[in-house]
């Protein structure tokens, strides 16, 4: 199999591939780009670690606006991530369990969430105006151009 990933080093200001010394097969399946779903939609930041259960993907958090929701198979819709950096981890669970959102809209992606859908090969877009997306609407969501649009 070729390789996938090649290191590449810094050479007179040009990248230039290093001479085979070192390739990686990819370990990480990317997602499709383009995904169309239903919306589940928070006005309140999401914490992952406590927050969601990683086994069922129903948030747990009391009090929070989506409690006793799960996000399986939503386009989860919040803000920005809250918490402790597990929450990453809680993330790549809800995807290693099949029980993951399609995709993750923020306003604005922190490192929690980021490393999280990375690590779980989840979809994610930022800098997205959230005010106007309500939980049920369908959406269609290009991550590869960072859009989303009402289906």
């Amino acid at each position: 199999m070729p390789p996938l990933i090649t290191l590449r080093t810094l050479n007179a200001g040009s990248l230039e591939p290093l001479p085979s010394l070192i390739t990686l097969p990819s370990l990480i399946t990317l997602p499709s780009l383009v995904i169309e779903g239903e919306a589940l939609v928070s006005k309140e930041p999401l914490g992952f670690y406590g927050c969601v259960n990683p086994k069922t993907g129903v948030v747990i958090e009391k009090g929070h606006e989506l409690e006793g929701k799960s996000v399986k198979g939503k386009i989860l819709v919040f803000p920005c991530g809250k918490g402790s950096t597990v929450g990453s981890y809680v993330i790549y669970g809800l995807a290693a369990n099949k029980v993951a959102p399609k995709a993750i809209i923020n306003k604005e992606t922190e490192t929690i969430v980021a490393t999280g859908v990375i690590l779980g090969g989840i979809p994610c877009v930022d800098r997205i105006d959230i005010s106007e997306i309500k939980t049920g609407d369908k959406l269609k969501v290009n991550a590869e151009a960072g859009t989303v649009e009402k289906a």
